[in-house]
């Protein structure tokens, strides 16, 4: 068990039970990091769809609260109101479906370096470089360098709460707008994989992420984890509780993307124009607990889900990753129950196909074993 530093005659504190998770790893188990990784990623940089109809996806992206950066006849940018890299890339095409995503590296030097250990060329991307490389399950994920950021725009500040004996607030009234949400920036994904133990090895090798806590299937801990939520590894500056989760599945690619906005009542009353306006609430509001993100999570109209947040967790490299078994009520500490269309678990054509691939591939770590203790894990 790690300890952190405490003040001066006050007792030390429990990495796991005082911060995050209640227990830590068994004697032996995955240390959530890798020993010497290529690079160290700083930043989710943008996500890339594909998209049939780009007229509908900004409809939808103004309501839930982006802002379009740019827009020409086959290609919709949009951006948050932070100083950062616009964070969605859409792009028209046949069909909807995820590209991948792009990370930042802290320099064009750590571009090449990866280049070279993945034995990739090092193109040049908008005044930057970057490298095009594809992890075990077989998802695109590119890494950048040296892009210009654009300058921050105006948003409202947090609203200023009145808790017990320390009010903040006086002679005035607290009145959320009811609008659309602004959102801040992207946050993470969320990713499935068939492939689990080699593609959260390549992350942690070649992109430097670390563990802030592991998921384990209650029947089957011996296995190993079969989710984890990483973070950019930025040293004693905190970063997002994770950047990067990945759990395993029956299934690959995308899951459901998270974008911060300015508090709970931003993540409320966003989520009250989303519903004036037709769009269906896929689960929310409630408190996580792997991360205690304040969420809610919508359906865009191609049936992404996407996420709207606001109060997460920032840890420094100092922690350690928790350990919890893989359970529907583990999701969230409160809020409404966790709904089948969040955890992908509706019966269909889809998903029994994607099950007999799954178990007729023996490269995965897919079996009949896991597969029901997943099903349990849902249904706890």
């Amino acid at each position: 068990m790690i300890e952190v530093e405490a003040p001066a005659g006050s007792r030390p504190a429990d990495v796991h039970q005082g911060l995050h998770s209640e227990v830590g790893a068994l004697r032996g188990e995955h240390p959530g990091r890798a020993r010497n990784p290529v690079i160290k990623v700083v930043e989710l940089g943008w996500l890339e769809f594909v998209k049939p109809d780009l007229d509908r996806a900004e409809r939808f992206a103004r309501d839930f609260g982006f802002v379009v950066h740019d827009r020409t006849p086959g290609r919709l940018t949009l951006r948050g109101t932070w100083s950062a890299l616009p964070c969605l890339v859409i792009r028209r095409g046949p069909g909807a479906r995820f590209v991948g995503p792009t990370f930042l590296a802290e320099s064009v030097a750590d571009v090449h370096r990866l280049a070279r250990w993945a034995g990739a060329n090092v193109l040049p991307l908008a005044g930057g470089e970057a490298v095009q490389l594809t992890d075990p399950s077989g998802i695109p994920v590119r890494v950048v360098a040296g892009l210009d950021r654009p300058a921050a725009l105006a948003e409202r500040d947090p609203l200023e709460l009145n808790f017990g004996a320390k009010p903040v607030r006086f002679n005035a009234t607290q009145r959320a707008p009811r609008a659309a949400a602004e959102v801040q920036r992207l946050g993470h994904v969320v990713l499935e994989t068939t492939k689990f133990r080699r593609a959260l090895s390549w992350y942690l090798e070649a992109l430097g992420l670390i563990v802030s806590d592991f998921l384990y299937l209650d029947d089957l801990r011996d296995r190993g984890p079969t989710m984890a939520f990483m973070r950019c590894d930025l040293g004693s500056v905190p970063a997002d509780h994770h950047t990067l989760a990945m759990h395993l599945g029956p299934r690959v690619g995308y899951v459901h993307s998270a974008y911060q906005v300015t508090d709970l009542d931003a993540v409320a009353a966003g989520g009250e124009y989303l519903t004036e306006q037709g769009y269906r609430r896929v689960w929310g509001v409630g408190r996580h607990i792997q991360g205690s993100q304040i969420f809610d999570y919508w359906r865009d109209p191609d049936r992404m889900m996407v996420e709207h947040y606001a109060d997460g967790d920032l840890f420094d490299s100092s922690v350690e990753p928790g350990w919890a078994p893989m359970s529907a009520s583990g999701l969230a500490q409160w809020g409404p129950p966790v709904s089948r269309d969040f955890l992908g678990s509706r019966p269909g054509p889809g998903m029994v196909g994607a099950l007999l691939k799954a178990l007729g591939d023996g490269t995965n770590d897919i079996d009949k074993d896991t597969l029901k203790a997943l099903a349990k894990a849902m249904a706890a």
